[in-house]
């Protein structure tokens, strides 16, 4: 069984199961567009994978399927969205990661806000594992210390102990990581340039400034959202408005 027929399985027994939509039309619509993807369809998968996106089929395999499809409709910005949005909710898939690597290759801007390498040295795990691993580590940790100090305390036990002292501060510091990730993943939004070229300009209409210019595939920070643009940012100095149909937000 290939990639692609393991993905597709796992997914129709997701779709089998989902209550927010009919079981039925969710799975034929499914199927629809794993057919057309076999085609060579890319338009009609495109459609059957969206469909279940819009109707409420929050799933990271279907999402993954969509970047899938547009990578392969030449659709490089709405690849990366919908591999981003997959990102989310299945971090540790190789599949997903592979893909998602290879597409950033085609992209033509470099990577805007970048990290501090000394941050990634001190603070390598939240780089190394992804927020889901940190969050269960973190509540392994706590129901182990607590345990450990309950077990101490019954037996009358001293409780500074090195090995108690070391799943403390690891309890510390990952609870502390999964809470920053958690502050992080409400409090900034960040979207991909869809179209082909975009300008980021000064403000709202075409004869404002434009200050540069964006490539399909850019991920950026929003900043602020209105009902027909986003302020987006770049890097530090790099700010500017471009339309929401220019860009969507992950």
């Amino acid at each position: 069984m290939n990639v692609w027929q393991i993905t597709a399985a796992s997914l129709l027994v997701f779709l089998a199961s989902t209550a927010s939509v009919p079981a039925s039309p969710t799975v034929r619509t499914f199927m629809d567009g794993t057919q057309a993807f076999h085609k060579g369809d890319w338009p009609a998968a495109i459609a059957a994978f969206e469909s279940l996106a819009a109707s409420g089929v929050d799933n990271g395999k279907l999402f993954y399927n969509l970047g899938n499809a547009y990578l392969k409709n030449d659709d490089l910005g709405r690849a990366l969205l919908w591999y981003e949005r997959a990102l989310k909710r299945i971090p540790d898939d190789p599949d997903l990661r592979f893909n998602y690597d290879y597409a950033l290759t085609m992209t033509k801007d470099e990577r805007g806000e970048k990290e501090s390498p000394l941050l990634r040295i001190l603070f390598f795990w939240n780089y190394q594992l992804s927020p889901s691993t940190v969050r269960w580590l973190a509540v392994f940790l706590n129901a182990a210390l607590w345990t450990a100090l309950s077990v101490l305390v019954v037996r009358k036990k001293r409780l500074l102990r090195p090995s108690i002292i070391l799943t403390a501060a690891a309890t510390v510091i990952f609870s502390a990581t999964a809470a920053y990730n958690y502050v992080v993943a409400i409090q900034v939004r960040h979207a991909v340039v869809l179209t082909e070229q975009v300008p980021v300009r000064s403000g709202f209409t075409d004869t404002d400034t434009q200050l540069f210019v964006l490539h399909a595939g850019t991920k950026v920070r929003v900043a602020r959202e209105t009902d027909t643009h986003l302020l987006i940012r770049y890097t530090e100095d790099k700010i500017g408005w471009v339309r929401k149909t220019e860009a969507g937000i992950i």
